[in-house]
């Protein structure tokens, strides 16, 4: 399994430098959407090694916590590439639920809505509270402000927020930061970050010792994926500039609908699966957006990512899963 999955990241490689540019100084690694791909720390180096799916048994080497991190819901969209994002996202849970380590909490990387209508947050709530882990951490999505630039997301998720709803909390030495990036978004553009929110970043890891894990959530990416299709945060290097003193930190984002790792120096770059629809791969369609697969494969398309953290060794282990 680990050849053909290693065929299929080559053949995905080439594809993707098909356009003639070289993009090997920033795509160190990276795993499409439908494999897995599990990231641990070795003598302060990122390891991956790939799988098909995780099978949800213990080795007995799981770490000190875990957490799960879902991404963009959509609840309310139900065009033919997914009539029904509520039963996808009730599939999410029960994959959470049937994990042999029960996550902490969960880490919801925005676009929790489609409409930023108030029964669509309501759904999603109602269906997360049948989560065996009942503290859920969010940051909005673009499709999660839309018209009212986040009063209504602030309003239900923003308690103990700073500014446009970015904040940071600490659990069992890890530090974990919650970024907004989808404010003011034109179409096709490019994420930002702002000035007053990376002002409060720098402030906010200041105090903190180098041997700090730090894991950063945003809904956009904060690297360069795709700039054509707006895949990327514009003011991001200056974000992950206040994290070079760290020796270990893991970068969560949604947006894209499929799961691509980086790594760069100390930074392990993660992007996960969507619990609603797919969407192509960079540069293989006219525009990003829902993308309609057979109704037996869409599964196999959606998924989570459990994460695992072993005090002691700074180690943070992404595991991806499918709701196969």
């Amino acid at each position: 399994m680990a050849d053909k999955n290693q065929g299929l990241i080559d053949q995905k490689w080439h594809e993707l430098n098909d356009d003639g540019v070289d993009r090997r100084g920033f795509l160190k690694c990276m795993a499409w959407a439908g494999t897995g791909l599990v990231w641990t720390m070795s003598g302060g180096i990122p390891v991956s090694r790939a799988f098909a799916k995780n099978t949800g048994k213990s080795d007995g080497k799981d770490g000190d916590f875990s957490f799960v991190q879902i991404s963009d819901s959509h609840m309310g969209f139900s065009k033919p590439a997914n009539p029904d994002v509520g039963a996808t996202l009730q599939a999410a849970v029960d994959k959470i639920n049937g994990l042999a380590q029960p996550p902490e909490f969960l880490l919801h990387t925005g676009d929790i809505s489609h409409l930023t209508k108030p029964e669509q947050f309501d759904t999603v709530d109602q269906i997360l509270k049948g989560a065996s882990a009942k503290d859920v951490f969010f940051v909005p999505g673009e499709h999660d402000v839309l018209d009212d630039n986040g009063k209504s997301y602030l309003e239900r998720y923003g308690k103990n927020v700073q500014g446009a709803g970015w904040y940071s909390f600490d659990k069992r030495g890890v530090h974990f930061i919650g970024l907004v990036n989808v404010l003011n978004l034109k179409s096709g553009g490019l994420g930002s970050l702002g000035a007053e929110q990376l002002e409060w970043m720098e402030k906010d890891v200041k105090h903190l010792k180098h041997s700090t894990p730090i894991v950063v959530f945003a809904h956009i990416p904060l690297w360069t994926v795709y700039p054509e299709w707006g895949w990327g945060t514009e003011d991001s290097a200056q974000a992950l500039a206040y994290l070079k003193k760290f020796g270990s930190v893991t970068v969560l984002n949604g947006h894209i609908h499929q799961t691509m790792q980086k790594v760069e120096g100390n930074v392990t770059f993660h992007t996960a699966m969507s619990t609603a629809f797919p969407q192509p791969q960079p540069g293989k369609a006219d525009s990003p957006g829902p993308m309609k697969v057979p109704a037996e494969q869409l599964r196999s398309l959606l998924g989570i990512t459990d994460v695992n953290y072993v005090r002691g060794q700074h180690s943070l282990a992404a595991v991806d899963s499918s709701l196969e």
